[in-house]
């Protein structure tokens, strides 16, 4: 008989005995197993267990904060379309070919290299490697557009932008600063806009986010008036720009900061063109009259920031001397004497600058009629306004005579208009510093503008 044989005469109980017998022995090897191994390990094992219960009590206690969607709701003060919002807001989603630093130089962005082979009429810029829209797809010199009516873009290859421009432009590099999008503001920047809501062609709210759960609600509003209002209500937490921190600075529950954008100024400007001050003597002598120190920001004294490269910090102060006004005033004839009744314009937002200016025309013999203007009249003899200019020093579009839209002064002078033209021509940054430096010195000293200020803006915060 096979032993294979013998297993069919083993009683079942035996078999079953047998079995269990087999159990019961690996049980116990896996406790003893088990009871070495938690000897051997046990700080380990408090170790992770205590871990795990702290994991899970920060997890219950900032799980919302870490996974819910932080969102900031900001108030701005004024009306823009989509194509014309802050640069603030535009640069937090898309970039430009350059950026510009404090200084107005010119550095890489989207493009690493530029060159100009003609002095200036030509511009060719070489895109950086691996660089993606915000929807993922790579960013090519064909999706790169910029809607220049005086230049022609060209695309030889995936890597290259080329502009001819009609004549020589040195400040082009800049102008390219400007932030690029494709269709919907899909830009290459952190943040994505997500939302837009329109009245009109006028951006009402957009809503942007970053890769890290955070969200912002910009809220646009016409007034300071009404964004302030907004704030009271809890619309927003947070209004930015605004010229006056009243009444939120007796507030225990806001934070305020100040911020001075030295390339904007508030300035005065004469109506060039008018009978009376059509006259450098009168200008002179109504600048000297102010009493610059009294108005509420750090003085300007010209056209240009005292951030940028071509500052020229000797320009004629024109500091506050009631004496020399007076004198001046007094020389005039009385014909002239009798008709010194200035218009003034202005916004309601500067209107307090407006009625200090007032008064110090009234100490030196000149009336003055306040006006409050929601834009620049068509027809004044002084208008106080603030002024945003570029970080490239080019001042063509504000001073040169041609520029009947954007000359708001009314101002012509040939020395003046071959400095701002030779400005745009000149490629050495040494040479075109010295023409910008010649520019402020005779702008400033004929006075066709008062430089005031730049002024203090607040972002006012909830704490």
């Amino acid at each position: 008989m096979r032993e294979d044989d013998i297993s069919g005469l083993i009683p079942p109980r035996i078999k079953i005995r047998g079995i269990l017998k087999t159990v019961m022995k690996n049980i116990r090897y896996i406790f003893r197993f088990l009871r070495a191994f938690i000897s051997r390990f046990k700080s380990l094992i408090l170790l992770g267990i205590g871990a795990g219960i702290l994991l899970f009590i920060l997890l219950r206690l900032l799980g919302p904060t870490l996974f819910t969607k932080k969102t900031v709701n900001i108030g701005i003060v004024g009306k823009y379309r989509t194509d014309n919002l802050p640069v603030s807001i535009l640069s937090l989603i898309g970039d430009g070919l350059t950026k510009v630093d404090e200084t107005g130089v010119v550095e890489p962005n989207l493009a690493v290299s530029w060159e100009t082979p003609d002095s200036g009429q030509t511009w060719i810029f070489h895109l950086k490697d691996n660089i993606s829209w915000q929807d993922g797809k790579k960013v090519t010199a064909n999706n790169i557009v910029y809607s220049f009516s005086d230049a022609k873009e060209e695309t030889p290859d995936a890597k290259t932008i080329i502009f001819k421009l009609q004549s020589s432009f040195a400040p082009f590099p800049s102008i390219v600063s400007q932030p690029v999008f494709r269709k919907g503001l899909l830009g290459t920047g952190r943040w994505k806009v997500t939302k837009a809501s329109l009245t009109g062609n006028f951006v009402q709210k957009l809503i942007i986010t970053s890769s890290i759960h955070e969200e912002k609600v910009f809220k646009f509003y016409p007034t300071e008036e009404r964004a302030k209002l907004a704030f009271k209500l809890g619309s927003v937490d947070s209004i930015e720009g605004v010229f006056s921190k009243q009444p939120f600075d007796i507030w225990k529950n806001t934070t305020i900061r100040a911020d001075i954008n030295k390339y904007r100024y508030v300035a005065l400007f004469f109506n060039n063109q008018d009978s009376l001050l059509g006259s450098k003597e009168i200008r002179q002598a109504l600048s000297y009259a102010i009493d610059k120190n009294k108005l509420p920001g750090p003085r300007a004294y010209g056209p240009i920031s005292p951030d940028s490269w071509a500052y020229n910090p000797q320009v004629k102060p024109y500091n506050y001397d009631e004496t020399k006004a007076k004198e001046i005033v007094s020389g005039l004839s009385k014909e002239v004497k009798s008709s010194l009744n200035i218009n003034l314009a202005t916004s309601t937002v500067l209107l307090p600058v407006a009625e200090q200016i007032a008064r110090d025309w009234e100490k030196a013999g000149v009336k003055t009629n306040i006006l409050v203007e929601n834009d620049i009249p068509q027809d004044f003899q002084a208008f106080l306004a603030a002024i945003d200019t570029p970080k490239d020093p080019d001042q063509y579009s504000i001073w040169h005579s041609t520029q009947t839209a954007t000359n708001i002064a009314r101002y012509k002078d040939p020395r003046i208009d071959k400095l701002l033209e030779d400005g745009r021509l000149e490629m050495d940054t040494e040479k075109r510093k010295k023409i910008y430096l010649d520019f402020q010195r005779f702008l400033v000293e004929d006075a066709p503008a008062i430089f005031l200020y730049h002024p203090i803006t607040y972002t006012i915060s909830r704490k």
